[in-house]
């Protein structure tokens, strides 16, 4: 499977944590849009993305241990409506260059890191990210590894 895999922070977010804002909403409306900062996605990749049966996303908390897959139904730079946005960055979406309407999270297994290669490389994305500033990774992942 190609995918990509995007870093985040817990820099503002509410208490409770990313994740955790953002399955309120999914918990209250089915869905919420995650957003990615910086850079938006290049287009040819969002319509990789979108070609998949079952899109996801792996989501790396920067600094900890935390990986998530993020299942995804649909991708775009537009702001979507700001009502299926965690209300903390609902005042800050300018920020956001690309938008991912997640309809679930499930926790990735800890090895994850070592099963996902950066598609450019070939290298493992454990060794890459620890050296490298870059927000998102292009990766591939051996879904039948997982089992």
């Amino acid at each position: 499977m190609k995918t990509i895999a995007l870093r985040f922070g817990e820099h503002f977010s509410p208490e409770c944590g990313t994740i955790a804002a953002h399955q309120q909403l999914i918990d209250k409306l089915g869905y919420v849009w995650y957003g990615k900062m910086g850079n938006p996605i290049a287009t040819r990749i969002i319509g990789e993305l979108k070609s998949l049966d079952d899109t996801r996303i792996l989501l790396i908390n920067s600094g900890k241990a935390d990986r998530y897959w993020a299942h995804v139904t649909e991708i775009q730079k537009e702001v979507p409506d700001k009502d299926g946005i965690p209300e903390y960055y609902r005042d800050i979406t300018d920020r956001f260059k690309t938008w991912f309407k997640v309809t679930s999270f499930e926790k990735a297994p800890k090895d994850i890191m070592s099963k996902c290669y950066v598609a450019s490389s070939g290298s493992p994305l454990g060794s890459v990210s620890k050296l490298s500033m870059s927000p998102y990774f292009i990766i591939k992942y051996e879904e039948n590894e997982d089992k």
